[in-house]
């Protein structure tokens, strides 16, 4: 018994479609995906409901610098399902931070952030050496209570980090490389 002619090109078709969405679960899981912001803690770099275009390459071939822009794990989550965050890396293993006088000092010196537009509104912490293997995150936004990061819930494993958001691709009138 022969095949009508359709099959084989619905054959095909089939197997054109599992090929892509093995291409996409690759993609996906090992070298980028979207990522949505979700409240203020990262103001004014990133507001609420930005997309953010998420490299998870760049840490397979290397370690999260100061400065990096990056999704974590929520080290407090308790359901199963993982959620994350978007914070920014402050310290590096060996660094010593320290927050005193609305300021923050990295290794004695005040680090200058350009990127926040105000003094730190919550208490004095520290001073903390990051120990090896972990970073120390804070959302950019510093009034009071306004961002859960490293003060709250201490250093975060460099495993815990996902990725580094690399762009704001939506909406499109605020697109730009972070």
């Amino acid at each position: 018994m022969s095949r009508p002619p359709w099959a084989k090109e619905l054959l095909d078709w089939l197997k054109t479609f599992a090929i892509a969405l093995v291409i996409v679960f690759l993609l996906h899981t090992f070298v980028f995906n979207l990522s949505t912001v979700k409240g203020q803690s990262m103001e004014p770099t990133l507001q609420d409901a930005e997309w953010l275009f998420v490299n998870k390459v760049v840490y397979l071939l290397g370690s999260p610098e100061r400065g990096d822009v990056v999704i974590v794990e929520d080290p407090e989550h308790e359901l199963k399902k993982s959620e994350f965050l978007v914070k920014r890396v402050i310290a590096v293993p060996g660094d010593r931070i320290e927050i005193r006088g609305k300021r923050l000092y990295l290794n004695g010196e005040q680090l200058v952030e350009p990127y926040t537009d105000l003094d730190i509104e919550d208490n004095d912490y520290g001073p903390l050496t990051v120990e090896p293997g972990s970073y120390f995150i804070m959302g950019d936004n510093r009034h009071a209570g306004a961002s859960r990061d490293s003060r709250a819930f201490g250093t975060v494993a460099e495993g815990m980090i996902k990725g580094r958001a690399d762009f704001i691709l939506w909406p499109i009138t605020d697109m730009k490389r972070l």
